[in-house]
Formats: structure tokens, C-alpha cells, sequence
């Protein structure tokens, strides 16, 4: 019947005598298109009526391959309701002053293809600049088996988080292994496997500090990176007695009084924003006498070569690992190793002081906030190079700097840093930095400005000799 069919319609096809619907000359797509609906029709039994956009829309759009309830089961739950329609349901669940009552004006749904496509064209248009801004945000070589077997294999990206940790004892020890790393690196006996980010970070310390002793300043060294201020002046809004605010205090740090016994912690940045590294001892010491915890927010690669924050009294340090293996194009738990009732090794995810349903209304987060890939990625990095491959590249980060240091004050430059790690505050020998910023936005170089007459540059791993 079929192959019968199929010949009835190519002899149709070829004698020119079939006509597409609702038109006469069209392309030869579309006399294709048309042939086929010819086809189509005459191998049905029965008259249907068809359209293209039948075959137009796109059949794999989310919508229709969202896990929601289907037509018998929205009936069900209506009915239980004793409602009559969604919409009803919807009016009675949203207030009024926050719905919208127009029309949503949405594009037509895309299918994946399609939208990746779309996705493609936009990339295009993004220019790749070489930034030396520094802040914490730093370019790295990222080692091909960590690339391939890692970021790129679903079996590490996927996966959630290790609720269930029997079936997940390698993503668990690779975590375990950061933690490890994080804890040799900053002296401190308890690390976590992963935040959000160091910003994020620091406000999760401040609330740490004004749960410990419910003193309702905080004090922020003015030297600290802007994003980290604005994210704990931003967090302090929600904490204090009875969720009034804590006060945060952003001043000098060798001027601030503490006599008033009132600041539940202190934050410094070190190296700080500036690349200065300085000796917070004695601020560590003068918030301990007036029982505030202090906090650090440092960069682990500058402590493969520098004093860790432990060694010098800090109960809380703070930081990013994006340079540690991790693009730059690119959240916590805490794991235990132990054995079980049958004496067999485990590492189980421990600490869960964070989540709701764990603290409820007194959690510090309302998700779950763990950058296990980005952890593992670092943890991996840290186990690749080992500590003395480490310490190569911090050195290697910091000659760069001093060469680059050299060559700025022999071209006149003044430089604000006496002691530094890998960034570097210049101020113009000619006054303005605006003719430094266009020669770099010529070669697509992003600089941090920080005024007409500054601008900072930190160089990282990837920094080489121009040949």
C-alpha cells in the first residue's frame, strides 16, 4: 500500500499538477514541503485538516517537555480545589497588587537547537580583553585533564549536592581534599568545602561573628575590595538586635577605637585591595582584648609563600579559589572522614548549620550554596601541582611583579606599594591616566582605575615574557 502510495504521489509530483494551499509561486523549499503534505494526506484514510505551523513549532520547547502535572491530573487537583479553572487557582493564590493584568509580551519558544543557536550568534558579538583588574578576579592555566575529566564530564557538573554520600565517596574526598588545602594554607583547624563566592563569604562571616557575641558593630578596614564592603553593608541590614541592622563601621584600622567593648568582629583584606601587604597583628590583638572575632579575607596563592592568618591569630579567613584552576568565565558544606558501625571508612557531609531545613528560620541561606564543582576543581589544581608546584607559581606571579614594579618607576611612575604580592596601585608620572587607559583599550587591556590619576595592575599565572 505504502510504496503504492509513494509512486501515486512522485508521478503527482513530477507532472507538476499538485498546488501548495493558499499558494501559487513559492520557492523550492516550499514546493517540497508541500509534496510532502500531499503525500502525507493521501497515505490517511481520512480528510484531516493541516497547517504547517504544525510542523513549524518547535516540538522539544520546555513546556512541553516539563515534569508537571498533565491534563487528568490538573482535573483532579481542581476538582480537590473546588475550583473550575487554573486561572481561578492563580487569582486566589496571587494578590492583586502584584499581579500583572496585561498580556506577557513573550517571544515564541525556542526548541534547544534553536536557542543554542540564537545563544552562538550573541557570543559573537563579546570581545575577549586581557583584565589585570585584579580584586580577586585572576586569569589561570587550568590543566587539561582537570578540564576534560572534570568540567566537562557530566558525572562531576551534574550532581547536585551529596545528600547521600554513599553514593558519592569521590566527590566527597576531592571536597575533602580542599578543605585539606584550605586549612594547611591559612593555619585554621576547620574549613568548609565551598561558599559562594569571597564577597558572599564575608558577610556569612559577619553573621558569624554577631551570632558569637551579639555586639552590634562591625568593623571593615577601608582597604578591603569595594565588592566585599558593598555585599556586608548590603547582608548587616538583616542582622542586629531584632533584625534592626548591625552597624558597619569602615574606617583605618590603626585608629579605630574599640574602648566602647560594642564590635562583634573585624574584617581586613590581606593583601589588601591595594596589593599592600601589611601586619594586622596588632589589630588582631586589639580586637581580642575587646572580645571580637577577627576576620581575613586573603588569597591562597599569596599564602603558599606568606604567613597564614592562623599563625597570627585570625578565628576566621575568608577567600576565593577562582584562581586556583578555575576560568575566569565561571557554593558550603563541611565533611568529616570517619568510620562506620561496621569499622568501614566513610566521608559523610557533617555541619549543615547553614540550610533550611536544617536551621529554619535561623538559616543563613535559603539554598544550597555550594560550589562543589568550582571545590573540586581547585582541590584537583592544589593536587596536580602539589605544594612546590604552588609555590612556583606564586613566585613566579611575584618576580613578574617586581620586573613590572622596576619598569613602571624607571618610566617615571610612582608606585603606592612598598611591600607586595602580585598587584601593584601606579600613579601617572604625567598626571592622568586617561592617554594609559586608551593606549590599553587599544590593545584590549582592561586596567582598574581608581581615580584620574591611579590605576592598578595584578598579574597572575599566565602573565609571560613578550618575544
Amino acid at each position: 500500500m505504502y510504496r503504492t502510495v509513494y509512486r501515486a504521489g512522485r508521478r503527482l509530483y513530477a507532472s507538476k499538477l499538485w498546488k501548495p494551499a493558499n499558494s501559487v509561486n513559492l520557492p523550492s523549499q516550499t514546493r517540497t514541503i508541500g509534496a510532502s503534505v500531499v503525500l502525507a494526506r493521501c497515505s490517511s484514510s481520512s480528510s484531516q485538516k493541516f497547517s504547517l505551523s504544525q510542523i513549524a513549532s518547535p516540538t522539544d520547547a520546555f513546556s512541553r517537555r516539563h515534569i508537571g502535572p498533565n491534563a487528568v491530573e490538573e482535573k483532579e487537583m481542581l476538582r480537590t480545589l473546588n475550583l473550575q479553572h487554573i486561572d481561578e487557582l492563580i487569582d486566589k493564590t496571587l494578590p492583586s497588587t502584584i499581579k500583572f493584568p496585561g498580556p506577557l509580551e513573550i517571544e515564541e519558544a525556542l526548541s534547544e537547537t534553536d536557542l543554542l543557536e540564537k545563544l552562538r550568534q550573541v557570543a559573537k558579538h563579546n570581545q575577549v580583553w586581557r583584565s589585570y583588574i585584579g580584586m580577586g578576579y585572576h586569569n589561570c592555566h587550568v590543566p587539561t585533564t582537570i578540564l576534560r575529566n572534570i568540567l566537562e564530564n557530566p558525572g562531576w557538573t551534574t550532581p547536585y549536592t551529596p545528600y547521600q554520600p554513599e553514593l558519592a565517596q569521590g566527590r566527597l574526598e576531592s571536597l575533602l581534599n580542599f578543605q585539606t588545602m584550605v586549612s594547611d594554607l591559612t593555619g585554621l583547624d576547620i574549613a568548609n568545602s565551598s561558599l559562594l563566592d569571597e564577597a558572599t563569604s564575608a558577610a556569612e562571616a559577619m553573621a558569624l561573628c554577631y551570632r558569637y557575641n551579639k555586639k552590634p558593630k562591625f568593623f571593615v578596614d577601608r582597604n578591603c575590595h569595594p565588592q566585599i564592603i558593598a555585599v556586608v553593608e548590603t547582608r548587616a541590614s538583616t542582622l542586629g538586635p531584632d533584625g534592626e541592622g548591625l552597624e558597619v563601621v569602615i574606617g583605618d584600622r590603626e585608629s579605630f577605637d574599640f574602648s566602647n567593648q560594642d564590635v562583634s568582629g573585624v574584617l581586613f583584606q590581606y593583601p589588601d585591595t591595594n596589593g599592600n601587604i601589611e601586619d594586622f597583628s596588632d589589630l588582631v590583638e586589639r580586637a581580642h582584648d575587646a572580645k571580637a572575632l577577627a576576620v581575613c579575607a586573603t588569597d591562597l596563592l599569596a599564602l603558599t609563600i606568606l604567613r597564614p592568618p592562623g599563625e597570627f591569630g585570625c578565628d576566621v579567613a575568608i577567600g576565593c579559589t577562582q584562581r586556583l584552576g578555575v576560568p575566569l568565565a565561571m557554593r558550603g558544606l563541611t565533611l568529616v572522614s570517619l568510620l562506620d558501625a561496621q569499622g568501614n571508612h566513610a566521608i559523610v557531609w557533617r555541619l549543615q548549620t547553614r540550610e533550611q531545613h536544617i536551621r529554619r528560620d535561623k538559616a543563613t541561606s535559603n539554598i544550597c550554596t555550594a560550589q562543589a564543582l568550582l571545590a573540586n576543581m581547585s582541590a584537583m589544581y592544589a593536587i596536580y601541582h602539589g605544594p612546590k608546584g604552588l609555590r612556583n607559581i606564586a613566585r613566579r606571579v611575584h618576580n613578574a611583579t617586581l620586573l613590572l614594579a622596576e619598569g613602571l618607576k624607571r618610566a617615571g611612575h610612582l608606585l603606592e606599594n612598598d611591600v607586595f604580592f602580585d598587584t601593584l596601585k601606579v600613579t601617572s608620572g604625567i598626571g592622568d591616566v586617561s592617554d594609559i587607559l586608551q593606549r590599553a583599550k587599544q590593545r584590549q587591556i582592561n586596567l582598574r582605575q581608581f581615580d584620574d590619576k591611579t590605576v592598578g595592575i595584578s598579574l597572575d599565572e599566565t602573565v609571560k615574557r613578550k618575544t
